[in-house]
């Protein structure tokens, strides 16, 4: 083959010198989206408002321009980079604005060019150019190549729908094979990189070959496309029209030879079945769904749902078991890693697992029912948020070597969340009991219930009743998922619930669960989780090394008192985060090679202390007492506020009380009026005064009885004139004899009282037993004084601060182990 590359076609010579640049000259270059381009072809263009300047300069000139076309058709104001090199020079022959002020201009393209710099500093793009002539190869060869290249494409108009006749025709009459080549490509169904690709080949015959080689494909297409559509049109009937596009996207895979055999199906699954571990029930209940699979269409609506319920049957684990470890060492050390302090909780969870080990090792030696009754406890595990309730399910799996699953209900109204969607439903599904079992992939996993407290009902059900069945030991052997529709055995499965309160959850499913209260820790305690847990694994998240950042005792308990409000350590955790973060801040910016947080520093990070309020405040004025009380993150001081005016006697309360709240408030007042004489109140001024109760925080709802003793306080020292000890908090329930009831929540409001910095507490006698619950730190640091009546709590709650041993009935845990006899009112710590 032999090639010219001294001249070009003569048809082009006269454009050449017609344009009269020359290939070093710098020319104007107008961006072109979304096409190419080419010599010999005349194309009207669109001219966008940014680049009619480029139009009008050269008009000016010479009416020669370069086109470009720009890589990305989204850049709207391209640069050098951004648009090919190699492009086409033209010639504008004609242009002019339209009716809508936008400029069209028709452009003849003369010849290809390549940019050889880019010049910088004009209203537009320029460019210094060379020209980049085709090689026009001639010989045999290249007839060949132009016969075919032209037999090819009058084959593609003709397979072509609605493609014009007069394509076909002024392609016949091109004897050029350059100009074959550009009208081709031009007209063709390629891409703007193909035909860019095309431009930039220099040898007309190579241009010529990668063009056929598109055309093929394209022709290939074409004829798939037509088999396809003749074949649908043979099978479709009047009753298949509906499934039209669902055969013509079987044909194009079967011309692709990615269809299975639909027969081949049925025998999977059948085989499938026969492998599976699955009971003769859910076996039965599987063969019955296969066999009306195999006489069903593929196509059939009902196919695919009968094709995912064998799969639900298929996949569960019907006998699949964890293996349990049953190491009790092993597990105390697995629960004394993952949590500090805890640790009735934590000798609760010991012997629940040791139970568990114990019947499983002497399996038979009883009857059914009784194994069953040791075996089947649900624990729920009650406490404000943040104290490690979630996380102390996730030790028992680890402790017990089982899967964990959790399943969180707060805010679950459908019955169908547990039990499921009946198959009859579109889009029916397993409840949410089955789907974590199967996520567990074992039939034994540690089930956590969390937010059970939270769980709701409406019109679509009750959740909390569907939960009966599961947490019954007696019942859940058999449970039947409504979608399975076949009894799946879930005693094997141990279910820990978890809850902030219990008085939402509904009688009978509280009645299946034993109660474990996890009511919080004190300031030592969160100091403890901190140093052990908290901060390591902050210091692990953020990639800080322990010698990096360094916590200070001092400063983590600042954050304890000043920075949070909690039971748990959720927000300490978040504060710990916040100074590790500002602590990585200090090594890149500063310099610093190890960050050491103080207390200055976590005041400096962390900014004013949040919550002064929960200290307790000093006051020395009538009217005002420190009551008690257990909100949903634990324990806290409760401030009751009374004052009187000029009036006819009534009562008004305030702060959004709860009826039995308002109730003890009425109690409160007529008690203070029947003991009037021995408080040494005129009667009278409760004929000629109105009293205002109110409770501050008015935003939170409070109900109760346990704030009675707290209401007489306020009333008895309103009337009498005299202050109610500020260091002193006060809980428990009062009758109009004076007897003072027992209250619960004694553990978070003692809490509760410690973190407030109050030195005594005024509880029920007979709450006495729940002082042994109480941290040693606690203890220690709080007189704990128990009454029986009103007369009790007024004489230590009116009397003055102590100076060594509390006056009244009170005196200091410390002192009680000293004493030969154990006074009757207070704790029986030594007796």
């Amino acid at each position: 083959m032999k090639t010219d590359t001294s001249k070009l076609n003569d048809r082009y010579k006269d454009d050449m010198i017609e344009a009269k640049t020359d290939a070093q000259d710098i020319i104007p270059i107008l961006p072109v989206r979304s096409m190419v381009a080419f010599p010999q072809m005349s194309v009207p263009f669109m001219i966008s408002f940014s680049s009619a300047s480029i139009i009008d300069d050269a008009l000016q000139a010479d009416r020669t321009v370069g086109l470009l076309t720009v890589k990305d058709p989204e850049v709207e104001h391209p640069v050098p980079g951004q648009l090919y090199e190699v492009g086409t020079m033209a010639k504008i022959l004609h242009a002019k604005k339209n009716e809508e002020g936008v400029m069209v201009a028709l452009l003849s393209g003369i010849r290809r060019f390549k940019v050889s710099t880019w010049q910088t500093g004009g209203p537009h793009l320029k460019a210094s150019v060379f020209n980049a002539p085709e090689i026009v190869e001639t010989g045999i060869e290249l007839e060949v190549l132009q016969r075919q290249l032209r037999d090819t494409v009058l084959e593609v108009l003709a397979m072509t729908p609605n493609s014009a006749k007069e394509a076909g025709e002024t392609i016949s009459r091109i004897n050029d094979p350059l100009q074959l080549a550009y009208v081709t490509t031009f007209n063709m169904n390629l891409t703007t990189e193909a035909r860019q690709e095309l431009l930039e080949i220099d040898s007309v015959s190579q241009k010529i070959r990668v063009l056929l080689s598109h055309l093929s494909r394209e022709k290939e297409m074409l004829s798939i496309g037509k088999k396809i559509k003749s074949e649908v049109q043979e099978k479709m009937s009047k009753t298949q029209r509906n499934y039209f596009l669902r055969q013509q996207l079987e044909a194009i895979k079967k011309e692709l030879g990615e269809t299975d055999d639909p027969a081949s199906e049925p025998n999977d699954y059948a085989e499938r079945i026969e492998g599976s571990d699955m009971p003769d029930e859910a076996r039965k209940e599987a063969v019955r769904e296969l066999e009306r699979m195999q006489h069903m269409s593929p196509q059939s609506a009902e196919y695919p749902i009968i094709k995912t319920y064998l799969d639900w049957l298929i996949d569960l684990p019907w006998e699949q078991l964890s293996e349990d470890s049953g190491d009790i060492t092993d597990a105390r050390r697995i629960l004394d890693e993952d949590h500090y302090g805890l640790e009735e909780i934590k000798a609760r969870l010991i012997e629940y697992i040791a139970v568990r080990r114990l019947v499983k090792d002497r399996e038979g030696t009883q009857n059914e029912a009784e194994d069953n009754t040791a075996l089947g406890v649900i624990l729920c595990l009650a406490g404000p948020p943040g104290v490690g309730k979630t996380s102390l399910g996730r030790s028992v799996a680890r402790a017990l070597g089982r899967k964990f699953t959790r399943m969180s209900l707060g805010g679950v109204r459908d019955e169908a969340e547990i039990r499921g969607h009946r198959r009859t439903y579109i889009g029916a599904m397993p409840g949410r009991i089955i789907q974590s079992i199967k996520r567990a992939g074992t039939r034994n996993p540690v089930f956590m219930l969390d937010e059970i407290d939270k769980i709701g009902n409406d019109w679509r059900g009750d959740p909390s009743s569907a939960l009966l069945e599961v947490l019954d030991p007696a019942q859940n052997s058999t449970f039947r998922d409504h979608y399975l529709d076949v009894d799946f055995d879930l005693s094997e499965v141990i279910f820990i619930a978890t809850a902030n309160g219990l008085d939402t959850i509904p009688g009978p499913l509280r009645d299946r669960m034993e109660i474990i209260q996890i009511d919080g820790y004190t300031a030592l305690e969160k100091l403890e989780i901190a140093r052990r847990h908290l901060i390591p694994r902050q210091l692990r998240s953020h990639r800080l090394e322990d010698d990096e950042v360094t916590f200070v005792e001092d400063a983590v308990l600042k954050i304890v008192h000043d920075y949070t409000r909690e039971a748990g350590v959720r927000n300490l955790e978040r504060h710990i985060a916040a100074i590790c973060r500002k602590g990585i801040v200090a090594l890149n910016e500063k310099g610093w090679s190890h960050v050491v947080v103080t207390e200055q520093m976590v005041r400096d990070y962390l900014k004013k202390e949040r919550f002064d309020a929960e200290r307790s405040e000093t006051f020395n004025v009538p009217g005002i007492a420190t009551g008690l009380a257990v909100t949903s993150v634990g324990g806290d001081i409760l401030y009751i506020e009374a004052s009187r005016m000029p009036g006819k006697g009534r009562l008004s309360l305030t702060g959004q009380l709860g009826s039995v709240m308002k109730e003890s408030a009425e109690i409160a007042l007529s008690y203070v009026r029947t003991k009037a004489d021995q408080l040494a109140i005129d009667p009278a001024a409760f004929e000629h005064s109105d009293v205002h109760v109110h409770v501050p925080a008015g935003a939170l709802p409070k109900d109760g009885p346990s704030a009675g003793v707290a209401m007489v306080m306020t009333l008895a020292s309103l009337f009498s004139g005299k202050p109610v000890r500020s260091d002193v908090g006060i809980t428990g329930e009062i009758t109009l004899r004076g007897r003072v009831l027992p209250v619960g929540g004694i553990k978070m409001k003692a809490l509760a009282a410690h973190r407030a910095g109050l030195k005594t507490v005024i509880l029920p006698k007979r709450n006495r037993s729940d002082m042994e619950d109480l941290p040693e730190e606690i203890r220690s640091e709080l007189t704990f004084v128990t009454v029986d009546t009103i007369e009790e709590a007024i004489a230590e709650a009116f009397a003055d601060p102590p100076a060594g041993n509390p006056s009244g009935s009170g005196v200091s845990p410390t002192e009680i182990g000293d004493s030969d006899e154990c006074d009757t009112d207070l704790m029986p710590l030594a007796c």
